[in-house]
């Protein structure tokens, strides 16, 4: 069985450490990236399995970054799953417009977020 890889963006140092100590337990393979630009940067040469996007970042929030993801025929059907600091319903919403799976409140748990690994990984 494969390494499955994780990609984790998000501005704040420490979720995207918290996000890497937590699936590198789990025995996953991570690639970090501070904002969307960073991101879009960083995929094509990594091609996650998965992607854990925050959706308040500066210069390309979480939603132009997983529209622009999705829009590529390589990446369509890879999991995006957003990250918030709240638990809203239009965010949910709005996430589920741009192609994101599913929404995670930050803090998240370890279980929560490998969890969510688990759920989207059978491939």
């Amino acid at each position: 069985m494969s390494t499955f890889k994780v990609l984790v963006i998000d501005d704040s140092n420490t979720i995207r450490r918290s996000a890497e100590i937590f699936l590198k337990q789990g025995g996953h393979e991570v690639m970090l990236a501070e904002d969307g630009f960073d991101a879009l940067a960083k995929v094509n040469d990594f091609s996650p399995h998965l992607i854990f996007c925050d959706i308040l970042m500066p210069r390309l929030d979480g939603y132009q970054t997983c529209a622009i993801i999705k829009r590529s025929a390589h990446f369509a059907s890879t999991p995006i799953i957003m990250l918030s600091s709240k638990d809203g319903v239009f965010d949910k919403a709005r996430g589920r417009m741009v192609g994101s799976e599913e929404y995670l409140t930050k803090p998240f748990t370890k279980d929560q977020l490998l969890q969510t690994v688990q759920q989207f990984g059978k491939h």
